[in-house]
């Protein structure tokens, strides 16, 4: 890699220029096969669905943080993970009014 600063006006401007490599394709690593099997567990054990069960689903949740967001953090404690608006899991619950 080099960089060079070149002066514009008042400003100088940092240019990175990359030699021409090839970056290997991305494959995951044992941590992301290890998280993948975690997650898939725990969407057995709880139930987790990525559709709403009629009426009910994340976003209208006491548990989704964010309901205005697609996507947010569940806070129950049996979960506490990243999930989407239309989704369901067996331990939602009304939103208080």
């Amino acid at each position: 890699m080099t960089r060079r600063v070149r002066a514009e006006g008042k400003f100088a401007k940092l240019e990175t220029h990359m030699a021409d490599e090839v970056l290997p394709k991305p494959e995951p690593k044992e941590i992301d096969e290890k998280l993948a099997l975690q997650l898939r567990h725990l969407a057995e054990d709880a139930v987790l669905k990525g559709q709403p069960y009629g009426d009910e689903r994340c976003d209208n949740c006491l548990y989704y943080l964010n309901p205005d967001e697609n996507l947010s953090y569940c806070w129950h404690p049996k979960l506490r993970i990243l999930v989407g608006g239309s989704w369901w899991c067996q331990w939602w619950e009304k939103t208080e009014d």
